[in-house]
């Protein structure tokens, strides 16, 4: 049951996440929160010390430093700072971490130029109507970079302490 929280929580919570951003361009302030909640609930529960637990809601509060500093900025949304700091919470101080800003940053920049070249196209005036183009349409909206979060997290989530945890618990 354990194991089936933590294989599915957080995968639904990015695909929900990328999802919402592409429709509404907001990242609902839920997610986070469930993100946040549920790694407090399920993180003790697989026995982790509370040392590492402790690291895990360090990197939380510095990721959420750092990209509240880039909100107030200008640099990025508040939905989007708010879910890297909930994700980095599942991947704490790991490699896992620098893979889900590594492959977010990618899918990023890949997903700017795209929408980029998207809106100088003629089908952009077509699609500015349909529900699921049209932000990428719309050249007065930024980039729903939530999309890239989702699937940043997703590439990275087999690498978390979490899932490491949940795969040697099944094979015992």
């Amino acid at each position: 049951m354990l194991q089936a929280a933590i294989f599915v929580i957080f995968p639904f919570c990015m695909a929900f996440a990328a999802v919402s951003d592409m429709l509404s361009m907001t990242i609902a302030n839920r997610v986070s929160a469930f993100l946040i909640l549920s790694f407090a609930i399920l993180a003790p529960l697989t026995g982790m010390e509370w040392a590492q637990y402790g690291m895990h809601f360090a990197t939380f509060a510095a990721l959420l430093a750092t990209t509240f500093a880039l909100f107030a900025l200008g640099g990025m949304g508040g939905g989007d700072a708010k879910l890297i700091a909930a994700t980095g919470l599942w991947f704490g101080f790991s490699p896992a971490l620098a893979e889900y800003l590594i492959y977010s940053s990618l899918a990023g920049g890949a997903l700017t130029m795209a929408i980029l070249v998207f809106r100088k196209s003629g089908i952009s005036v077509i699609a500015g109507n349909n529900l699921f183009l049209r932000h990428f349409a719309d050249s007065s909206v930024g980039v729903p970079y939530g999309i890239a979060l989702g699937l940043g997290g997703l590439m990275a989530f087999s690498g978390s302490p979490l899932v490491a945890w949940a795969l040697a618990s099944l094979t015992h």
